[in-house]
């Protein structure tokens, strides 16, 4: 099965983009701080640690992306509902940063962040909560049954589910 390695990849990449972004946020401080300018009367102090901390704290935000799809591969199932919005979240933020660094970067940057939002994608969609396990035979599971032991009666003829019923008419009023 194919969906742990991306996993375990997806939490790789997330790892270094959060110690990457955290370092280039830091050096991009560094650069500001030293130059001791003026951008539009905003103090150089302040734009210097206010990268500094923003970098940190995007930093952390991927790196505890990371955590939740390295919870994924080594559990080898869904994430629970925080890590599924952790998740989620990165996808949308590499999706914008893709579009962002095609004009600013370039390709290779943006297919970068592509393959990043497509493992994130793959981990998500290859762990379905709804899809239950893969390895099941066609036979077990919610509709043949009844946990006594032999055939649900049910009006389907044993298929399990509700039966159809049309829609309501509409009324003439």
């Amino acid at each position: 099965m194919v969906r742990r390695p991306v996993a375990w990849v997806a939490a790789i990449v997330l790892f270094v983009e959060a110690i990457g972004i955290a370092l280039l946020n830091w050096f991009l401080g560094v650069v500001v701080d030293r130059q001791d300018m003026s951008l539009a009367g905003l103090d150089s102090d302040m734009m210097s640690v206010s990268s500094k901390v923003g970098g940190l704290v995007f930093g952390l935000y991927f790196a505890l992306c990371g955590v939740a799809a390295l919870l994924v591969a080594v559990r080898d199932r869904a994430p629970g509902l925080f890590g599924r919005i952790l998740l989620i979240s990165a996808a949308v933020v590499h999706g914008l940063l893709g579009a962002f660094t095609v004009g600013l970067v370039g390709w290779g940057a943006f297919v970068f962040m592509m393959v990043a939002l497509g493992l994130i994608v793959f981990t998500l969609l290859a762990f379905d909560r709804g899809a239950g396990p893969a390895d099941a035979a066609p036979g077990e599971g919610s509709g043949g049954e009844d946990g006594n032991g032999g055939a649900s009666g049910d009006a389907n003829g044993g298929a399990g589910g509700s039966p159809i019923t049309a829609p309501p008419t509409p009324s003439a009023s």
